[in-house]
């Protein structure tokens, strides 16, 4: 059996972050913001690039207009980097954007590991080593950014078993590093297949960590037997969970603007509403913000249709009522959840 400080050891429906009967649904924007790197190259402590950088400008301005407060997940090399402290602290500082921290270990100090897939997942690191970088990153955004950040996401989505109670006692009130309906075994990382869309208090030793789940829903004719048997066909590949979708019966859709076209996003919204999902988690990478980093971005028409695709999925949330929330917003809400 799971400690009961394990982000994986899910909890009873009941114990849940739900909706009051009259309780709309909310959503939240999360940004990984980090250092431009070849995605398909081995991990490496050096020579990653920053030029996407200046483009957090145009994104924070985007979502100012737009009347959300998105919450970027800094890690070490932006966090060093005097153009998104810039950028972003004065948005923090008026209220217009949060700052939180994200962990991609092999780039942030000390650097006493092998850099290799099994140690690009934190939580797979020796619980010291695990705390020590967690602690420098925590340090130098507070030092940076003049406020200790207080949601966390594991690079990777590399949760470990000792991840909620090392989160805890440095200040963190929150993690979203959960993604649920994925499965990262296979790269020696963690399996979320069975992480439940709602928030959920995970307790510790020294308090309490709020997980929020980045958001991925199961769509299609199987309906709620379709993700087992995405799992179970899945297995065979990628193309194996592609044939599944083109014969409509059953597609996983992750609510991310990276490799996601705006029509099945709209449609995972009302999957997740339909679910009475408290908070749908968006998220999608800072590399993305500028052609060539990514391979969702590579020209200037897919830069626009990653603009594109938030003005129709922000449409389709406010014709179905469903408003933004910041990083306080969720914290009160799920301690009423806590209290009642």
């Amino acid at each position: 059996m799971r400690p009961a400080g394990d982000f994986q050891a899910y909890p009873a429906e009941s114990e849940l972050v739900a909706l009051d009967a009259e309780e709309r649904p909310r959503f939240w924007v999360t940004i990984d913001t980090e250092e431009d790197f070849d995605w398909a190259a081995p991990f490496a402590r050096t020579g990653f690039r920053l030029d996407s950088v200046p483009a957090l400008a145009e994104c924070q301005g985007y979502f100012e207009r737009a009347g959300v407060v998105p919450i970027y997940l800094v890690d070490w090399p932006i966090v060093q980097d005097d153009r998104a402290v810039d950028i972003l602290g004065k948005a923090q500082r008026g209220g217009r954007c949060d700052v939180g921290a994200q962990l991609h270990p092999w780039v942030t100090p000390p650097h006493d590991e092998d850099v290799n897939e099994f140690n690009s997942y934190t939580g797979n690191l020796p619980a010291p080593l695990q705390r020590a970088k967690m602690e420098a990153l925590r340090d130098a955004i507070a030092r940076r950014f003049g406020v200790a950040p207080t949601v966390y996401r594991a690079g990777r989505y590399g949760l470990g078993p000792e991840t909620a109670t090392m989160l805890a006692e440095l200040g963190f009130r929150c993690d979203t590093s959960v993604r649920a309906g994925f499965d990262y075994r296979k790269g020696q990382g963690p399996d979320y297949r069975g992480a439940p869309l709602h928030p959920w208090w995970v307790s510790t030793t020294a308090g309490a960590v709020l997980e929020v789940p980045v958001t991925t829903v199961f769509g299609g004719f199987l309906g709620a037997a379709g993700q087992s048997v995405y799992h179970r066909i899945a297995r065979n590949g990628m193309h194996a969970g592609a044939a599944l979708a083109r014969l409509g019966l059953v597609e996983r859709i992750a609510l991310t603007p990276e490799g996601i076209p705006a029509e099945r996003a709209c449609r995972a919204i009302d999957v997740a509403l339909g679910q009475q999902v408290p908070i749908l988690n968006f998220s999608f990478h800072s590399p993305s913000l500028k052609v060539g980093n990514t391979p969702y971005v590579r020209t200037d028409s897919d830069l626009d249709r990653f603009y594109r695709w938030w003005d129709a999925v922000l449409s389709h949330l406010a014709n179905r009522g469903v408003d933004a929330i910041d990083t306080a917003g969720i914290l009160a809400m799920a301690a009423r959840k806590a209290q009642a």
